[in-house]
Order: C-alpha cells, then structure tokens, then sequence
C-alpha cells in the first residue's frame, strides 16, 4: 500500500502521465499511440493473410479504386469485435456473413475529381495548398548548384539549365527576368536526400532520388511546373547519374514525366512526414513541454498560458538519422515563427502597408494567406495576456522562473544549438510575446496544416505515394526496361507506387492521424478554468473567439472566390486546414491547441 493514499496512482498504462495533461477517456477511445501500434501489429498480419504476397503491387488502378469500393476481407479474430473498435470508420460488417471488410472511405478530392492526382495544375497546387506547403521557396541564383562535397557526390552542377526553362516559359519572359520578376520556385531536396539514396536503396523494393523541381508562377496566380531533376550519387562503382525531365507532347516523354513526379511525391511525402510534421511539431515541441514542467509552477500565468498546447505523444530504418540531420542543417527557433518562417523561403517580405505587415511574393497562398490571419489573432491573445501579467517592462528579466525556462529550453532542450547566435532574448514582454506566440503556433496552426489533410490528401496514394519501389527507366536505360516502357507504361508507373499490402496499411494510419475525436479542444473555442477566474484575461480570451469565428467566414468566402485559382475551381477541394473548428472525423479542417493526435 502506498505511504500517500491520497496521491495520483500509475493507470494502466506504462506510461505515467499526469492527470491533467492525459486524455480524456473519448479521445483514448478514439486515438492513442497504443490505437496505432495495434493497428500495425495486428494489421499488417492480417492484410497479408489477405494478399499472400506482401510485395505484390497494383495490377491496374480499378484494383486502387477497389479498396474503396470492395475493401478488404479481415479474418476473424477471436475478440468480439476488434477490428470495429479498433478502427471503427474503416471496418464494415457484411451483415449476410458477419465477416468484416476493411473498406476506405472515398476522400474528398477523389470524390470532386477522380483523375486530381493525375494533373499538373493540381501537382502545383498542392505545393501551397496541400499537405506540405512549407517547402517551396523563391528562386534567387541562377544556375541552380549543390553545396555537398563534389568528391563524394559528383558534380555540384545542376542539369536544369537556362535553355530547359526558357523552352518551357517560352514567350512569357527569360530565366533571368524570371528571377529578378519573384516567377520561379523551387522545392528542393537535393542536398537532403542525395546523402541517403545509397542507404535507402539497400532496402527492399525501395529507391530514393536526390531531387529539384522549378515552378513557374503564371499570370493566373497559379503554378506550372516547369522541370524535375533526379540524381543518383557516384555508387556501386557507377559515376554520378542525373536527369532532367519536363512537361512533354509526346507519349514516351510524358510518361517519364509522369513518372518523375512519382518519385518527387514519395520524396515529398517522406520529407513531410518526418520534418514538417514529426520533427517540426511533435519531436521539437518535446524540450518546451519539459522544460515548462519542469521550470515552471502550475500557478505561473505563462505555465496556465501554455498549458493547453502541451498534450502529446511521441512516434523504416533510416528515419531517426535523416530527421537528426535535417533537424541539425535547418532547424532554427526564430523561422520556426509563420511570418519568418515565409521570409527565410522567400515567400514574403516585410511591408508595414501590407495586411499582416508583409507581401506576398505568391498573392493566393493558402497556407499563407490563411496562416497570417490565424497568426494575428493568436498573436493577439498573447499580447493582451503577457501585457496583463507583466505590466512593467522589467518583471520580465526579473521573473526567475521564466528566465531558468527560457534558458533550459536553449542550453539542454536544444543543447546542440545553444550557442547559435538566433536565440531570441528574453528580456522584455514583446520578446516573451514573440516567443510564447511562436511555441503554440507549432503546436496549433503548423501542426493542423500538416496533419489534418492527410487523409483527405493522401488517402488516395496515386497522389502522394509514400515510397517509389523502382528506379526511372533511363536511369538503368536497359533495353529490356525500355521495352516494357513503351509497351506497359500504365504497369510501370503502377510498379512505382506502392504494394498492396503498404498501400492499405499506411492508408489506415492516415486514415487514424487524420481524425478528431468528439471531444477534441479547438484553440479559442473554450477557456481554460484560470483564464476565466481574471475578468480582463476572459474579456481578451473572448475577443480572441470572436476573431477565430469571424475567421471561420473568411475562410468560406476565399473558398468561393472565382479569381482565388488555388482553392477554387472546377473539382478543386476547398483550403480548410487552417479553419479553426470542425466536427468529429476525418473532416480536413480543425485547429487543435496541440498536437495531441
């Protein structure tokens, strides 16, 4: 028996959590990390019962359409109703055999337009609208070039040149006006990824590309894609290997085409996985959960302030170490902030005439355009909070237990980077405002943007595959290859994406991270117990509300302009990411207060 019977007790978990950062027995019921991890280990085992032979692919795209239609026929198990609790959305029972049938829900995009994922506009506009709008950036220098070590890498050279992209844009302006005139873009994960292609193609069925893609911005406000470079490194005793492919009129180059963009997406859709969802939200907001714990009393207003976006869970072979790399070349806390964040890709530039104090360099910009108002209205609510409990300038730096949370977050948190000259100062109530409105931007608005749509966007794989399994034909350039090509090309594109068996199981995973619970916390939408006991905190908490309902209508009306290309037009989805409330489901709106999903 316990020495204090009146204190908190370990629940069934094997994971102490306290009291009041567990979740609700709703949103248990509904999603945990023990949901996931026996979705896959029961899943998987019983999706290849299913199959037979894991590594099978898709033999034609009715098969994919199948999965939503058809489904897939679970085997029993002993426990009475497992696979509906497990996985209650996905699992129908046929009533005439009482077997259960694990069957996709159509998502949205593949209802409004079933052949969205196969257009290059749509292609473009995910770029920033989609599930991972945080990678593309602005075109400054020309000619495009590699910063790794030429000796270990090749040539730092990229094979895109200016004649490639002035074929492409051909009558609108040359590459150089392009530049000077803010029209090129570019996601660009070459130097991320040519590290790990080695690596990652020791793996099973599974290639990987170090890859550039050049957008040109159109006079409609749109993005056309121009040209995707994918390049091997010097490996198996083969030099370098690089290629460029573009749009094209005739049928073999568009089906290399098309199959390019395969490799960008499964790119894409790894990158966005571990960096822009996992390491940015989930992994980086792990050292100032700690440290407000740990630094901070319950009572403290900044503790009461973050206390809400602080509830969390944490997640192939390679992973960890590319997300420790990516983390080490490009995580800094100041761009971690919406409008620096847009800044450091060229995206924006600061102009106090403009709304929001900056201009876009793309004016529809979903992410964008929606993200900066959430972003003031959050920002707002800080100020009027910080503002109330530090009316004097210099109880900043005097309040102890502030100070030693600043410091732990920096020194031990990130204690690699401790000694980066972009720590912001904590020393005044407008740095503690710009930090404060930094952390729960992650935990609410960037997180949502990444992780919300990803059923919606990726529930039908063609358009964001996860993996690529096999190599560009004009990479291996056998002639046994080039036969199947202009024979089968539908095959091998197929071939490309992936299995069947890895198809459904990440679809259900989507399909788990993607949902709200009933009793889900929407950032503005309740106030916490303490914010309501200090009538000016209620009144500021109250206004901030208003702003996120007033903001709900906004959101509504961009959707329904005509001139706004990017989130309205003949079977386009509508950008609802960042709206700030949602029912229960898989809905592709909602603004948690944290990343508790």
């Amino acid at each position: 028996m316990s020495p204090y019977p009146y204190s908190e007790k370990l629940a069934t978990s094997t994971i102490y959590v306290p009291r009041d950062e567990a979740f609700s027995d709703i949103k248990n019921l509904t999603f945990s990390a023990k949901t996931l991890y026996s979705a896959l280990h029961a899943l998987v085992p019983a999706i290849e019962t299913s199959i037979v032979d894991s590594d099978l692919g898709f033999p034609y795209f009715t098969a994919i359409d199948s999965l939503f239609n058809e489904g897939i026929n679970l085997p029993p198990l002993t426990k009475q109703g497992f696979w509906k609790t497990l996985i209650p959305r996905l699992v129908k029972a046929i009533e005439d055999t009482s077997e259960d049938v694990l069957r996709f829900e159509t998502p949205e995009a593949m209802e409004r337009d079933r052949f969205f994922w196969f257009r290059d506009e749509e292609f473009g506009r995910q770029t920033l609208a989609g599930l991972n709008p945080l990678c593309i950036k602005l075109v400054t220098e020309w000619p495009l070039k590699s910063t790794l070590d030429p000796a270990v890498y090749g040539p730092p050279e990229s094979k895109i040149t200016k004649e490639i992209i002035e074929k492409e844009i051909k009558g609108f302006m040359t590459v150089d006006e392009a530049i000077k005139q803010k029209k090129l873009f570019i996601v660009d994960y070459h130097d991320l990824m040519l590290p790990y292609v080695q690596k990652v193609r020791t793996l099973k069925n599974t290639t990987l590309y170090g890859s550039r893609t050049v957008f040109f911005l159109t006079p409609d406000g749109t993005l056309r894609p121009l040209a995707i470079e994918l390049v091997r490194p010097p490996m198996d005793g083969k030099p370098q290997w690089k290629e460029v492919y573009t749009p094209s009129w005739n049928a073999t180059d568009c089906w290399l085409w098309r199959l390019a963009k395969a490799q960008v997406l499964a790119i894409d859709s790894g990158y966005h996985q571990l960096v822009s969802h996992w390491l940015r939200t989930h992994c980086c907001t792990e050292p100032y959960i700690i440290s407000t714990n740990r630094q901070l009393s319950v009572m403290h207003p900044i503790y009461r302030l973050l206390h809400p976006h602080f509830r969390t869970f944490s997640p192939g072979k390679f992973s960890m170490e590319l997300s420790s790399a990516v983390y080490d070349a490009v995580w800094r806390f100041d761009h971690e902030a919406l409008p620096q964040d847009l800044i450091n890709r060229g995206m924006a530039v600061e102009d106090p005439n403009s709304p929001h104090g900056l201009k876009l360099t793309i004016e529809d910009y979903p992410y964008a355009n929606d993200g900066l108002v959430l972003w003031d209205a959050l920002k707002q609510w800080v100020t009027d909070y910080v503002n109330h409990y530090y009316p004097d300038p210099k109880l900043v730096a005097s309040d102890q237990e502030l100070q030693a949370w600043w410091k732990e977050i920096k020194t031990v948190g990130h204690g690699d980077k401790k000694d980066a000259p972009w720590w912001p100062e904590l020393k005044t109530p407008k740095d503690l405002i710009e930090i404060v409105t930094t952390i729960t931007w992650v935990a609410s608005g960037h997180h949502a943007a990444v992780n919300f749509g990803q059923y919606p966007y990726a529930g039908y794989f063609p358009n964001r595959p996860t993996i690529a399994r096999i190599n560009m034909p004009t990479e291996d350039n056998s002639e046994e290859g080039w036969k199947f090509l202009l024979e089968k090309p539908e095959v091998v594109l197929l071939r490309c994406f992936p299995s069947q068996v890895q198809a459904a199981t990440v679809m259900t995973v989507l399909d788990v991270l993607s949902n709200h619970s009933p009793d889900e916390e929407y950032l503005g939408q309740l106030a916490e117990p303490a914010w309501k006991e200090d009538s000016l905190v209620k009144s500021a908490f109250e206004r901030f509300n208003g702003k996120l309902k007033e903001f709900e209508g906004v959101v509504d009306a961009r959707n329904a302009n005509k001139e706004l290309k990017n989130r309205n037009g003949a079977g386009i989805t509508p950008y609802e990411l960042l709206k700030p409330f949602s029912d229960s489901g898989v809905t592709g709106k909602g603004v948690p207060y944290s990343i508790s999903i």
